[in-house]
């Protein structure tokens, strides 16, 4: 059975369909938040995004852009909690208390990597996530982020060269 198909009958009420819709979609979600986040906040995160999802589900005009539909609620959550987030921690700069730092990956490169992209800029990193790491077409990427396609990929040159120059810097040769 198609997404389309499961989000009409979803709409019509039918629990089963949301269930399936559900099924298939959790961890391609959890994915991409815990690769935006960490994983204590990904659980918080994507709860939030199930909510949004099934409170909004009955208004979705088009079942058949489910899946950029979906990613877009999940970047907003996303962008929400890191917003909340910087502002928190430009208080407690403020306020002169110490920044939490993230936990350190176990292997060792997979741990570069997850460095590297996490000082990548926010607008990049996502779209990295989006379009790699959730195999995800340039034209979804753009609709979720809301930028044109152009965007997408002047970004995506530049995440590609910052990741580059991270990594070269860390002793890593392509």
């Amino acid at each position: 059975m198609t997404d389309e198909l499961l989000v009409v009958r979803a709409q019509l009420g039918e629990r089963a369909a949301l269930a399936e819709l559900v099924t298939r979609w959790r961890a391609p979600v959890w994915t991409y938040v815990r690769r935006m986040l960490d994983a204590e906040r990904a659980d918080d995160v994507s709860q939030e995004v199930w909510l949004a999802v099934v409170r909004g589900l009955p208004r979705l005009r088009e079942p058949a852009r489910f899946a950029p539909w979906l990613f877009t609620i999940a970047r907003r959550s996303v962008t929400d909690r890191l917003r909340t987030e910087y502002a928190r921690e430009e208080d407690a700069l403020d306020q002169g208390a110490p920044a939490a730092d993230d936990p350190v990956e176990a292997a060792m490169d997979r741990a570069e990597l997850a460095a590297a992209l996490s000082r990548l800029p926010v607008r990049e990193r996502e779209l990295i996530v989006l379009y790699y790491l959730e195999d995800l077409p340039v034209e979804d990427c753009a609709q979720i982020c809301g930028i044109p396609v152009g965007t997408v990929k002047s970004r995506l040159n530049r995440a590609r060269r910052l990741l580059r120059q991270h990594l070269e810097e860390k002793g890593y040769r392509p």
